[in-house]
C-alpha cells in the first residue's frame, strides 16, 4: 500500500528552467542540474534524496534570503567587465574573503585578489586585481571548467551562477566559431584572471544576499581591439551574441563590454531596466582599467530592498505568440503542445474559438522567454497548419518556488511550492510523478495523489507556514 511514511527531503530549488523538469517526472529527481533560460532568475542544483547538512543549510538559507527581498540594480551604461562588477560588489561590501575562498576552491594556489581605491574621471571607485601565481595556466575548455566547478567546495548558488554564465560563454563562442559548444577551447575567458571574476561575481552576490538582480542598458563600444584570433570589430563577435535580447548602444570608442562583463549581466540579471523603485541601503563603484577623459569608466551598483520583493519573484520579460487554426486534426494538438514545452516554451495552451463561416477552430497561445521567440515561431509554423503568428511582449511575474522530493513507501513524488512573504502558499505534489508511480505500483491515481499530499502535510509544507 502506497500511504504515508516518514517521508525523507531532497530539494530542487529554482525559477524559470526548473519548472520545465519538474514536468518530466521523477527521472528529474536526482543529480539534476537546473538551467536557466535566458529571462530566469536564480537556478540551483539538486540536492539529491535525503539531503543533509551543509547542503541542506545550502537551500535553506537561499529560500531566507530570496524571502527577504534584497535586490541588486546594476549602472553598465559606461560599459562592463568582470573586473569592474567585482570591485563594485566589493565596494558595496561584498566580503574580498570570501570571494578569495570561492576562487581557490576552483583554482587553488592560482590566484591572489586584491583591490585599491583609484579615480575615474574624478570620481572614486574601487579597483579589483587578480594577481597569478602560477605563469603560463593553460586554456581551459568548458567541459574542464564543468568539471572544476563541480568539484569545487562551493555554495550552491555560487556553483549554479558560474556553471551558467561560463555555459553563456561557451554557447556564444560556439555560435561566433560555429562549433559545438562542448568543443569551445576559452582563450582569454578560460584564463585565470577571468575565471577569478566570473567566481568572484557569483561569490559576491551570495555574500551580500542578492535575491534578485537587474541592470540597465549597456554602451558596448566601437572601433577594433586585438584578441588571440587576431584583429577584432568592436563590439566582438562573442558580445553581440551575449547582447541577444538586451538594449545596448555603443556609448564610445575602444571596447567597453567584454565578454566576461556582459555574459555575467545577461546570465544572471533578470531584467534590463533603469533603477527599479526600492529603498537603497548600499552603493559600491568599481572601476574600468583605462581612465577615459570626460567619462567614469566605472560599474555602479545599487543594493537594496522593495517591500514587494518577496512577493514578486521574478519579473521578466517574455512574449505570447499566438496563431489562429481551424484546419488542424485534433488529435495532434496534445503533441504540439508537448514539443513547444520540450522546446523551451514557459508555457502553452489552446483556446477554443468561432472563426469567419461559423468555422470552430483553436487559438493556440505560446509564452516564452524574448529571446526564444523566433525558435518558437518557427515550430509552430512547423508543427500547425498556420499561416501566421502573432506577437504582444508582456512581463511576468513569477512567485519564488521550490520543488521538494518526499519519499513515500512505494517511491519518490517532488511537490512544487510556492511561497510569499516568507512563508508558504501552496504546496502541491506533481501530479506527472503521482501518475507515473502509480502506474509504476498498479495502484488507483487517487490513492497515491491523497498518499503525496498527507506526505506533504507531514514535512511541514503547509500553506501559510514560515520558511
Amino acid at each position: 500500500m502506497c500511504w504515508r511514511s516518514s517521508p525523507r527531503i531532497g530539494f530542487v530549488v529554482g525559477i524559470g528552467e526548473a519548472k520545465k523538469t519538474a514536468r518530466k517526472g521523477t527521472a528529474a529527481s536526482k543529480d539534476y542540474q537546473a538551467e536557466k533560460s535566458q529571462t530566469s532568475a536564480i537556478s540551483m542544483a539538486v540536492l539529491g534524496q535525503g539531503a543533509r547538512g551543509a547542503e541542506a543549510r545550502d537551500v535553506w538559507e537561499y529560500l531566507c534570503m530570496v524571502t527577504r527581498g534584497t535586490l541588486a540594480w546594476i549602472d553598465i551604461s559606461a560599459g562592463v567587465a568582470g573586473d569592474m562588477l567585482v570591485g563594485a560588489l566589493v565596494d558595496a561590501g561584498a566580503q574580498l574573503k570570501a570571494i578569495q575562498s570561492a576562487v581557490d576552491a576552483v583554482i587553488p594556489g592560482e590566484a591572489l585578489l586584491s583591490t585599491s581605491t583609484v579615480t575615474r574621471a574624478g570620481m572614486r571607485a574601487t579597483k579589483f586585481e587578480v594577481g597569478i601565481l602560477e605563469a603560463d595556466s593553460p586554456p581551459r575548455t568548458w567541459t574542464a571548467i564543468q568539471t572544476m566547478l563541480g568539484a569545487a567546495d562551493l555554495a550552491t548558488s555560487v556553483r549554479s551562477h558560474a556553471l551558467t554564465v561560463f555555459r553563456r560563454l561557451a554557447e556564444a563562442e560556439g555560435q561566433v566559431h560555429g562549433i559545438p559548444t562542448d568543443n569551445v577551447h576559452f582563450h582569454e575567458v578560460g584564463a585565470v584572471d577571468s575565471i577569478a571574476d566570473i567566481v568572484g561575481v557569483c561569490a559576491a552576490l551570495h555574500d551580500l544576499g542578492i535575491a534578485q538582480l537587474t541592470a540597465s542598458e549597456v554602451s558596448l563600444g566601437a572601433g577594433r581591439v586585438e584578441a588571440v584570433h587576431g584583429e577584432m570589430p568592436v563590439p566582438s563577435p562573442a558580445v553581440l551574441e551575449l547582447a541577444r535580447g538586451w538594449t545596448v548602444r555603443s556609448g564610445g570608442t575602444s571596447e567597453l563590454a567584454t565578454p566576461t562583463g556582459l555574459a555575467l549581466v545577461t546570465a544572471i540579471a533578470t531584467s534590463c531596466n533603469d533603477i527599479p523603485p526600492m529603498t537603497v541601503n548600499h552603493v559600491g563603484v568599481g572601476a574600468g582599467s583605462k581612465d577615459f577623459p570626460g567619462r567614469a569608466n566605472v560599474v555602479r551598483v545599487a543594493v537594496g530592498t522593495h517591500e514587494d520583493a518577496p512577493f514578486l519573484g521574478t519579473v521578466v520579460p517574455e512574449v505570447v505568440l499566438e496563431a489562429n487554426v481551424d484546419d488542424l486534426d485534433p488529435r495532434l494538438w496534445p503533441g504540439v503542445l508537448t514539443s513547444l514545452l520540450d522546446a523551451g516554451a514557459s508555457d502553452a495552451w489552446l483556446s477554443p474559438i468561432v472563426m469567419k463561416k461559423g468555422r470552430p477552430a483553436h487559438t493556440l497561445h505560446v509564452l516564452a522567454p524574448q529571446h526564444d521567440a523566433a525558435a518558437m515561431r518557427q515550430l509552430m509554423f512547423e508543427q500547425t497548419s498556420t499561416i501566421g503568428v502573432r506577437t504582444t511582449a508582456v512581463s511576468k511575474t513569477a512567485l519564488l518556488r521550490s520543488w521538494i522530493q518526499v519519499d513515500l513507501p512505494c517511491g519518490v513524488v517532488q511537490v512544487k511550492v510556492c511561497y510569499f512573504r516568507g512563508r508558504i502558499l501552496t504546496a502541491t505534489p506533481e501530479f506527472e510523478d503521482v501518475v507515473a508511480l502509480a502506474r509504476q505500483m498498479q495502484q488507483p491515481v487517487r490513492h497515491v495523489l491523497a498518499a503525496a499530499t498527507a506526505a506533504a502535510v507531514e514535512a511541514g509544507l503547509i500553506s501559510g507556514a514560515a520558511i
